[in-house]
């Protein structure tokens, strides 16, 4: 029998734009929330697994930037393409009061507040990524294209 999987506000946002997406569950290791982890439990491509990072720029303040899973954003790269001097990661703390996700459950789409988002370039050639769902143990899989429209992101280089 199929475990029902709960929508999340990421699920309801995509099927009120009619985006054609499957949601994923995996089995969540609170010592290690890495997106190497989440590949892993998924049995996926590291490549395709893309994780959500919030950062504050020197100028333009918050900004989010998704990458894939086993790489480190490039803070010069994103302070560049966010219009910024530098920019930092936020404190853990400050993401689910920012955002109103949780550090292992942050999704590009449907953050309490739109802040500009910037998703890696590598993104664009993959047929489908995943991309949290908006909670631990539920990753969303979708084609790019409809990820940047739907994030109201642009492609840049972030690694």
């Amino acid at each position: 029998m199929k475990e029902k999987i709960n929508k999340t506000n990421v699920a309801r946002l995509l099927d009120k734009a009619k985006v054609n997406y499957t949601l994923v569950p995996y089995e969540v290791d609170e010592s290690d929330l890495s997106a190497t982890h989440v590949a892993e439990q998924l049995g996926e491509n590291i490549e395709q697994v893309f994780k959500t990072l919030v950062l504050r720029g020197d100028k333009s303040g918050y900004f989010v930037c998704v990458i894939p899973g086993d790489k480190e954003v490039n803070l010069k790269k994103a302070a560049k393409v966010s219009g910024n001097k530098n920019c930092e990661m936020i404190h853990v703390k400050e993401l689910l009061p920012l955002t109103g996700y949780i550090r292992g459950g942050c999704s590009p789409i449907g953050m309490k507040k739109h802040f500009p988002t910037y998703i890696h370039q590598t993104a664009e050639s993959l047929e489908q990524i995943y991309v949290s769902a908006g909670q631990r143990g539920l990753q969303v899989r979708l084609a790019p294209a409809d990820l940047l429209r739907e994030a109201k992101a642009t492609w840049a280089d972030l690694v």
